[in-house]
């Protein structure tokens, strides 16, 4: 009898936790579900717990929304796909449950099981489920059955098939728009399963009635079916069908369709073949870019440079080109951050005469805009440009402004400069950018901003790394060196980040005989934070440093450094110490 008592131990844990009035305990005994199911066994699991869940399906939603998660996976604690039907009935009634959510999880975990049962399973168990929630009386049976059929569907002997579309026809007429959208935005996955004498004529008539639905949610829906049908029908039907319903939604009267189909055109243009692309599809991407909302010429606009790739240079030059310009000095600033996102990528497309005479007057004025994220979003691509026009075209045009924005009052635009200036250095050469760009990398070591001080300690690294010492030693290492005497303590911190960035790039002997004696020299200073970043900055040397010097002019210095009178200071100095003693015994 005790051994008894004992199997059913784990059931009885189960159902007093899930029938316990806090919420969490009842969680938690469902996330444990695979648990007491190892316990049972896959007989018990099957006749006691499923039972058992099916039942309990009346609680908080969080609750529900796990039990669907984890029966999904519950397969193999069942006693594998020959007995996965029986997870479907608690599954079924948690689909019909008025939260999104628990519903949404339900018919995942109904799919996934479906993807794994014998067809004929699929066809004793699955098909009779989609069948009840498909004519289930609350909408939310039948809004679930949506996501259903494309698993159903191919198992179907064909008379069976013919009710399955049947019934899918009828549910894409509901009376419930919700219902009405959960088969519009399941007909691509639905459509895919369909065979294609079936898809020309039941498939493409009842996609033909999502589009010219009243209800604008449904009809954005039915956007995304065109770039899935499209790519399911030969290339004669896609312009046959789905080109005069794109065509329409471009002129949808309502705006969330008509940014549905700008977001989704270039993958429609892909279905639709490059000639039918050009003569009707370039028209109605024109209307998109020149749309009465903003929100649609955003989404319009980011897709410009994919658009044109389809197109041959001529056609976006004579029909896109002239809406960019428009878009270029559009009243709303997303409109203009947008289309700076993407107008560099239109350079290597429209061919280096183009960009020299449309674009590069664009990218200026994108280059000025007052909105920074138009400024930023135009320095983070000017790489595309350069590789077709050229750097001295470059930098005669566009280096003005760049020196502009190098001191424009935003501080992420400056960053931007900043980060751009490596690659920049590596294109104009030393000589013009010694001419041009030298004095405003030592600028930007004294600015207001730490990350732009910061991020300039970094950038002469990088510079020193890209034109050599010799040019370092000449160009920067005086230079920064002199900001040392700076009367502000935070700016001759960064010239000691600096000197430890550079340290490793110039070498031991430049390290010894240059940079060394003014980082001792800092360890005098008045400030504590000076004195406990000369610690760091000497512990990062330790490694490039010989020994000898390291025990003659580092150790003098941390050891004066570990009697000072700020506990910060004696800390970073003994850390320095102990790492100095480390590499000497190493040695």
């Amino acid at each position: 009898m005790a051994a008894v008592d004992q199997s059913l131990y784990p059931i009885a844990v189960l159902i007093d936790e899930l029938k316990n009035e806090e919420i969490p305990l009842r969680l938690n005994s469902i996330r444990k579900l695979s648990t007491i199911a190892r316990a049972l066994g896959e007989e018990r699991t099957r006749k006691e717990l499923i039972p058992f869940l099916s039942e309990n399906n009346d609680d908080e939603d969080e609750v529900l929304q796990a039990m669907a998660e984890e029966l999904g996976v519950f397969i193999p604690y069942v006693g594998g796909v020959e007995h996965a039907h029986v997870l479907l009935p608690p599954l079924e009634t948690l689909s019909t449950v008025e939260e999104t959510c628990v519903r949404d999880k339900a018919v995942e975990s109904l799919c996934s099981i479906g993807a794994q049962m014998k067809e004929k399973d699929i066809v004793d168990y699955f098909i009779p489920v989609v069948r009840r929630l498909a004519s289930g009386e609350w909408f939310t049976a039948r809004v679930s059955s949506c996501g259903l059929f494309h698993i159903a569907y191919p198992s179907a002997a064909d008379p069976l098939k013919a009710e399955l579309r049947t019934v899918y026809g009828h549910l894409c007429q509901d009376d419930m728009p919700m219902v009405r959208r959960a088969a519009a935005s399941n007909l691509g996955k639905f459509a895919a399963t369909v065979e294609q004498s079936h898809l020309k004529t039941e498939i493409v008539s009842i996609f033909d009635n999502l589009t010219q639905d009243d209800q604008d949610s449904v009809r954005l829906l039915a956007v995304e079916g065109c770039a899935a049908l499209g790519k399911l029908l030969e290339p004669q039907d896609c312009v046959a069908h789905i080109l005069p319903v794109i065509v329409n939604f471009s002129q949808d009267k309502s705006w969330r369709v008509r940014y549905m189909v700008a977001n989704q055109l270039y993958e429609l243009c892909e279905a639709a073949g490059p000639e039918s692309t050009r003569a009707d599809l370039v028209p109605a991407y024109v209307r998109l870019l020149r749309d009465n909302e903003a929100e649609v010429r955003i989404a319009a606009a980011g897709k410009v440079t994919k658009f044109c790739r389809i197109l041959s240079p001529q056609v976006a030059i004579q029909h896109i080109l002239p809406c960019v310009k428009e878009l270029s000095s559009d009243s709303s600033q997303h409109v203009r951050s947008a289309l700076a996102s993407v107008i560099m990528g239109m350079a290597p497309v429209l061919g280096k005469d183009a960009t020299i005479e449309q674009l590069l007057p664009i990218f200026l004025s994108l280059l000025k805009d007052e909105f920074p994220d138009v400024r930023l979003n135009i320095i983070s691509k000017l790489d595309e440009v350069n590789q077709v026009i050229g750097i001295d075209l470059l930098s005669q045009s566009l280096l003005p402004a760049i020196v502009e924005l190098a001191e424009d009052r935003h501080w992420r635009v400056r960053l931007a400069i900043i980060e751009y200036i490596p690659l920049l250095a590596r294109q104009l050469g030393v000589g013009f950018f010694d001419d041009k760009l030298g004095a405003l990398c030592m600028q930007w070591l004294e600015d207001k901003v730490f990350s732009i001080r910061e991020a300039a300690a970094n950038n002469l690294k990088r510079l020193a790394e890209e034109f050599g010492t010799e040019w370092a030693m000449q160009h920067i290492i005086p230079q920064v060196l002199e900001k040392i005497n700076n009367p502000h303590y935070l700016y001759r911190m960064t010239i000691l980040q600096a000197i430890s960035l550079l340290a490793p790039v110039m070498g031991a002997e430049i390290t010894c005989q240059t940079l060394l004696p003014v980082i001792v020299n800092s360890s005098k200073d008045r400030v504590p934070n000076i004195k406990f970043n000369v610690a760091k900055v000497l512990q990062s040397l330790i490694p490039i440093l010989d020994q000898s010097l390291a025990e003659k002019t580092l150790k003098p210095c941390l050891v004066e450094l570990s009697e000072d009178p700020d506990v910060d200071v004696r800390y970073y100095a003994k850390q320095a110490l102990q790492a100095c003693d480390q590499i000497m015994v190493s040695s």
